[in-house]
């Protein structure tokens, strides 16, 4: 996989570091990619750990950039913070429209089998293999200390990535994310689409099924909001806990009276997940 120097799209001072956005040729999914990058005033001295953020659906690298107020706390931390975009992109990249659910916007961070997805929707080879590989070649970026973080799904992905890299990353957490897409109506049928009918495929994708199959990791925390319009049929947080519960791994689950699935809610707690992170980064 290419690590060619990315494009400068942007780049803003913000609290001493400078938030960059950068675009770049993507081999895992075939089109041009889009990311962004804060990097903290201690970047100029030493290289910085690596905070991944996963988006949700319909988003894309922007909408945590421009509303999950992250910058402040990381700057004072010295924690670089990168922010993928959510799927590949273009008009060569099979899509269906008018579905939120599915293709551009919500490529779920797996890497599709069945056509004609396989070929661009890779989105697990571009958030472990390509985009790491990048970032490590071109910013100072201490790539021995690198944690996970996501919401919905991008929940989702945080929390399968780090069941299945465990050596990968220190940290793991999650905002309202979707813990078992493989029993929620908004996911199964991206989950048939990108990998067929297998379901042994499909749980690999699953964040409850991989730990009811052995996975592991060090310890979870989950913020959920109780005024989520997504929770009882899409997100589920208990059926995580239970298998967590179950299985003996650590989860900090924590249900917040009045929070809904927004950006509003995420900015609220974004302190405490980056917080998390950096005592398990240090």
């Amino acid at each position: 996989m290419s690590t060619e120097a990315p494009t400068l799209v942007s780049q803003s001072k913000a609290h001493g570091g400078t938030q960059f956005v950068y675009s770049h040729e993507s081999t895992a999914c075939g089109c041009t990619m889009t990311f962004a990058i804060f990097v903290p005033p201690q970047a100029e001295r030493r290289p910085c750990p690596v905070l991944w953020y996963l988006s949700g659906l319909t988003c894309t690298h922007a909408n945590v950039m421009e509303k999950g107020e992250y910058r402040r706390l990381a700057a004072e931390l010295g924690v670089i913070i990168v922010c993928p975009d959510t799927s590949p992109r273009g008009d060569h990249v099979p899509d269906e429209p008018d579905n939120w659910q599915f293709g551009s916007g919500a490529g779920f961070y797996l890497d599709a089998t069945a056509a004609p997805y396989a070929e661009n929707y890779r989105m697990e080879s571009y958030a472990m293999e390509e985009l790491p590989a990048l970032v490590a070649a071109h910013f100072p970026a201490d790539m021995d200390r690198q944690s996970v973080f996501g919401h919905s799904m991008g929940g989702h992905g945080a929390l399968t990535l780090a069941l299945k890299h465990p050596e990968r990353f220190r940290s793991c957490s999650a905002f309202a994310p979707i813990v078992s897409p493989t029993m929620a109506d908004w996911s199964k049928p991206a989950l048939r689409k990108y990998l067929g009918e297998d379901t042994a495929a499909h749980r690999r994708h699953d964040a409850t099924c991989l730990v009811e199959d052995g996975a592991r990791f060090s310890d979870f925390l989950i913020d959920q909001g109780t005024a989520d319009g997504f929770l009882q049929e899409g997100l589920k947080p208990w059926l995580f806990a239970e298998a967590c519960g179950k299985a003996g791994v650590p989860l900090t689950l924590r249900m917040h009276e009045g929070y809904d699935h927004s950006y509003y809610f995420i900015s609220t707690f974004m302190d405490d997940h980056l917080l998390w992170h950096a005592e398990r980064l240090v």
